[in-house]
C-alpha cells in the first residue's frame, strides 16, 4: 500500500516512509498504566496520541492490532529494582488485596480514557496474567548466557550482552558512562554483578503476597519484562510500531529491546519507536509537594488546585492535540480555556456540514474547477501536518483554515453556486472524518437537561397564567414526547416520568 505518511524513529533519530513489516497488518504496542493510583493528566497524553495514530491507520486502510497492557505486579518503587511493589504498597496501606487495588484504579482508567475519547485497544493484557510468558523468555535468555541466578532472583547481564550488542542505542547512552555513574554505588550492589544489570525474576520475602513458583522459586517477574513477553505473545517477535512516553526509553524500553534480543536474537523487538514528550503545569514538573499534581478526576470534577475551574475531556483532548506529540506541553488555565474556544468552533463546524446546501433555483455556475481547486487544497493540507509524523498541531491549524472557508459559505448560501456538489461532499466528508474519526472529538452537550425541564416549566406557567391555552397545550404535548407528564397541583407545578 503507497501512502505518504512518514514517522519519526526514536531509534534511528530521524523520520522515514511508514512501511509495515506485513501490510496491511499493523501491530501497534503502547506501555500502559501501573493500577496503583489514580491517573493524572501526563497519564493521559500518550493513549491520546497513540488513539490518533491508530485511528489514522485504519483511515488509511491498514488492519491495526492495538495492544496496551495493564502492570499489576513487578514495578518497584525504584528502577534500580529496589523497594517495595507499588501496587502491594498501596493495598498494605489500605488493607486490600492487591488485586483489589489494581480492579480498581484499572476500572477508573477505562473510565477516563472513554471520557477523553480514547477507543479500547484491540488487547489488553496483564502482567499478572502472562507470567507464564515471562518465565519462559527468561529461561530462553539464560539458555542465551544472558542471565544469570542468584538466591532465587533472575538478573540480566548487561555487560555481557554489550559485547555482542549495544546496550544503551535507544537512548543514546554510552555503557561506560552509564558504569562511571554508578561506580560509586558498586559496594551495595548485592547480587547483581554489575550495577546496571536489572531484574528479571525476584526471590519473593516471606511478606511479599504476591508471588508465583518458578525454576527459581517462588518470585515475581520484573517491570521490563512484561511488556517484552505481551508484545511478543501478541504481535510477534518483531512488529511495527512500539509507543510510550519519553521518561520509558531508559530504562524500560532499553531493557525491553535487551530482553528481545537476548531471548530470540531478532534486532530491535519493534521496527518503529515512538515517544511522546512530557507535561508540566504552569511551567513547573508536576508534584503533590508543589500542588500542581492534577488528576483526571479532580480535572474534569474542577476540584484541582492548579486549576479553578472545570476542564470537560473533549477539552483536554483538544488541547493535547494542539501540540506535536514530540513537543512538551505546558498546561495553563488561559491554554485549557483557549482551547476550549478552538473546540467549540470545530463542533459548530460539524453542525454547519448539513446546512451546506445551494438554495432552491439557484444554478450553479459553470466552471467551478477554481473554487474546487481551492477546496481541495485547503482539505489536503490537513492531511499534510497527520503525514508528517503525525502532526496534529499542524493538522489542527489547517482544520480552521478550511473551516474559515466552510463559514464563509454557510454566512452567503448562495456562493456554493462556485463549488461542484461533488467537491462540497468530499469536503464535508473530509471535514467530518477528520474531526471526529482521525482526531476522535465529539460533541459534549453544554446543556443540562434537568435546568432546561425546569426552564420549560417556567414558559409553561406563564402560558397558563396568560390564558394561552394553546401554548400550554404544546408545551404538555412536546413534553409527553419527551416522557414527561406535566402535573398542576395546589403547591405548584410538577413533573413526573410518563408511565405509558
Amino acid at each position: 500500500m503507497e501512502h505518504p505518511l512518514s514517522l519519526y524513529n526514536t531509534l534511528t533519530r530521524r523520520k522515514a516512509p511508514f512501511e509495515p513489516l506485513h501490510a496491511p497488518f499493523v501491530g501497534v504496542y503502547l506501555c500502559g498504566p501501573t493500577v496503583y493510583s489514580e491517573a493524572h493528566l501526563g497519564n493521559a497524553r500518550g493513549p491520546v496520541v497513540f488513539d490518533v495514530l491508530t485511528r489514522y491507520l485504519r483511515y488509511l486502510g491498514y488492519t491495526v492490532r492495538y495492544v496496551r497492557n495493564i502492570t499489576d505486579v513487578g514495578h518497584l518503587e525504584s528502577d534500580a529494582d529496589e523497594g517495595e511493589d507499588k501496587l502491594a504498597k498501596k493495598a498494605r496501606a489500605q488493607q486490600l488485596e492487591p488485586m483489589q487495588v489494581a480492579e480498581t484504579y484499572a476500572h477508573r482508567y477505562h473510565h477516563h480514557m472513554a471520557q477523553l475519547g480514547n477507543l479500547p485497544p484491540d488487547i489488553e493484557p496483564r502482567a499478572s496474567g502472562h507470567i507464564t510468558e515471562q518465565i519462559t523468555m527468561i529461561e530462553e535468555i539464560i539458555a542465551n548466557g544472558f542471565a544469570y541466578e542468584v538466591n532465587g532472583s533472575v538478573y540480566f547481564d548487561v555487560p555481557t550482552y554489550n559485547e555482542s550488542h549495544n546496550y544503551g542505542k535507544l537512548s543514546n547512552r554510552n555503557i561506560d558512562e552509564l558504569l562511571a555513574g554508578t561506580r560509586d554505588n558498586l559496594a551495595g550492589q548485592g547480587e547483581k554483578r554489575s550495577p546496571l544489570d536489572f531484574a528479571l525474576w525476584k526471590n519473593a520475602s516471606p511478606e511479599h503476597i504476591m508471588r508465583w513458583p518458578s525454576p527459581w522459586g517462588e518470585g515475581f517477574p520484573g517491570w521490563h519484562l512484561e511488556c517484552s513477553a505481551m508484545s511478543r505473545k501478541y504481535l510477534g517477535k518483531e512488529f511495527d510500531i512500539h509507543g510510550g512516553g519519553l521518561d520509558l526509553m531508559f530504562p524500560h524500553h532499553e531493557c525491553e529491546i535487551a530482553q528481545s534480543q537476548a531471548s530470540h536474537s531478532h534486532t530491535d523487538e519493534s521496527q518503529v519507536w515512538m515517544h511522546n514528550n512530557m507535561i508540566t503545569v504552569n511551567g513547573t514538573k508536576m508534584s503533590k509537594s508543589t500542588g500542581n499534581f492534577i488528576t483526571l478526576t479532580d480535572l474534569f470534577a474542577g476540584t484541582t488546585e492548579a486549576l479553578s475551574q472545570v476542564f470537560s475531556p473533549m477539552v483536554v483532548r483538544f488541547f493535547l492535540l494542539q501540540a506535536h506529540y514530540r513537543s512538551p506541553v505546558d498546561v495553563t488555565e488561559e491554554g485549557l480555556q483557549a482551547a476550549g474556544k478552538g473546540y467549540r468552533k470545530l463542533m459548530n463546524g460539524l453542525r454547519l456540514l448539513d446546512k451546506l446546501a445551494l438554495p432552491e433555483g439557484t444554478e450553479r455556475a459553470a466552471d467551478t474547477e477554481k473554487a474546487d481547486a481551492e477546496l481541495r487544497k485547503l482539505t489536503a493540507d490537513c492531511f499534510v501536518g497527520l503525514n508528517d509524523d503525525l502532526n496534529t498541531a499542524r493538522c489542527v491549524a489547517s482544520l480552521f483554515n478550511l473551516l474559515r472557508k466552510l463559514n464563509g459559505y454557510g454566512a452567503n448560501l448562495a456562493t456554493l453556486a462556485n463549488v461542484s456538489e461533488a467537491e462540497l461532499q468530499e469536503t464535508t466528508a473530509s471535514y467530518r472524518a477528520l474531526v471526529t474519526d482521525i482526531l476522535g472529538l465529539a460533541d459534549e452537550p453544554r446543556a443540562d437537561a434537568e435546568q432546561l425541564l425546569h426552564l420549560t416549566l417556567h414558559f409553561y406557567q406563564e402560558a397558563k397564567a396568560a390564558k394561552d391555552y394553546a401554548k400550554v397545550d404544546e408545551i404538555r404535548a412536546a413534553l409527553k414526547e419527551q416522557g414527561i407528564v406535566v402535573k398542576d397541583t395546589k403547591a405548584g407545578v410538577d413533573w413526573a416520568y410518563s408511565e405509558e
